[in-house]
């Protein structure tokens, strides 16, 4: 899949399901940083020229250490907040794939979840919680999927 999008974003996140549950990170509490101790998604900032999605790809590979590829990217939306532009991507991994986690020791640690705890934590950052529930409910994505 490829994404022309030409504006500019300042990072991605990635909606990863394994199995059933969803991945889960735990912010840490570094002074400064924004919703700490608060649960959060793989991805994070933009670097140099990269687009939305190799930022969300190459994020997710660092924070946990796996290899999610572009044709398993089955959903996105962008979200523009008073902080900028960002992006959300969704993408399914096997069960198995939780054996390939290698926590990158960015964050307080991961877990999986039912998508459903997910959405009643309040410890969780709000916004994603209302993204995964767009992409539950078949909102569709922003851009075509071809």
């Amino acid at each position: 899949m490829t994404l022309d999008i030409s504006e500019p974003f300042h990072g991605a996140k990635l909606i990863l399901f394994i199995g059933d549950r969803l991945l889960v990170l735990e912010r840490d509490h570094t002074p400064g940083i924004s919703w700490p101790g608060h649960l959060d998604l793989p991805g994070g900032g933009r670097e140099g020229t990269e687009g939305p999605l190799d930022c969300a790809l190459r994020e997710t590979r660092e924070e946990v250490g796996l290899d999610v590829g572009h044709d398993q990217i089955c959903w996105n939306r962008r979200r523009v907040s008073p902080t900028g532009t960002s992006w959300f991507f969704a993408a399914h991994l096997d069960a198995q794939a939780e054996h390939r986690i290698k926590f990158g020791g960015e964050g307080a640690g991961w877990s999986l979840m039912a998508p459903d705890e997910f959405l009643a934590r309040h410890d969780a950052i709000p916004h994603f919680q209302g993204l995964l529930a767009d992409y539950l409910a078949g909102v569709p994505s922003t851009l075509s999927m071809v």
